[in-house]
């Protein structure tokens, strides 16, 4: 009789915070964190547009600055991930171009053979990548006296270009917590039916009723 008690007891209390009162908690905890991970998401994507917009003005200082910046926040930051990560393209150009305008040493009779080639590549990319100065280069072969001008180039490496950091799975801001509080509110829902389950099914198997 006083294992009867005592189950009922524990049922009792078990009940008192009903399942949709913690399911209302959970819903609006989700929201909370959804909206705390996309400002996350948004601090990111503003401080990678700085970063663009400095390299594009060609300020090494301001670009280190705003790198730095933009490193600093997505590591402490959770669903900030750069999904491939950001390149330097206005830097990238700049010493290509420079690259090339170097190596073009001799007076060619097809005038500015690099604004040609960049007038037939533009076209076919929306982004400066690996595949755009390869397309530059072929555009530069087909010129005559280009032979030695490709030959001569010392273009840089694409991936110094390339800056991506990775975000941490769980950071101690208002969206870490309030995942925790979304995953702490679900346990309690899991917990809560797992444990009436098993106390109903202790009842009916050792007792006719409670």
């Amino acid at each position: 009789m006083a294992d009867k008690r005592q189950i009922r007891k524990t049922i009792k209390r078990i009940q008192r915070v009903k399942t949709w009162q913690l399911v209302v908690l959970l819903i609006l905890a989700v929201f909370i964190a959804a909206t705390f991970l996309r400002l996350n998401n948004i601090g990111m994507v503003e401080r990678r547009n700085a970063v663009i917009s400095a390299d594009a003005a060609g300020i090494d200082t301001v670009t280190g600055d705003r790198l730095y910046d933009l490193q600093q926040y997505v590591s402490s930051h959770m669903n900030t991930n750069m999904n491939g990560g950001l390149y330097l393209t206005s830097s990238y150009k700049r010493d290509t171009k420079a690259a090339i305008q170097a190596a073009d040493s001799e007076n060619n009779p097809n005038g500015n053979i690099y604004v040609k080639a960049q007038q037939t590549c533009d076209p076919h990319f929306t982004r400066w990548s690996e595949a755009y100065v390869q397309c530059t280069v072929a555009a530069l072969a087909t010129y005559p006296a280009a032979s030695n001008l490709t030959s001569a180039l010392n273009l840089p490496p694409v991936s110094l270009y390339l800056r991506d950091y990775v975000s941490p799975v769980w950071s101690p801001d208002f969206a870490g917590w309030s995942v925790v509080v979304c995953i702490v509110l679900g346990l309690m829902i899991i917990v809560r039916i797992v444990s009436l389950i098993i106390l109903r099914l202790l009842v009916r198997r050792n007792y006719k009723s409670i």
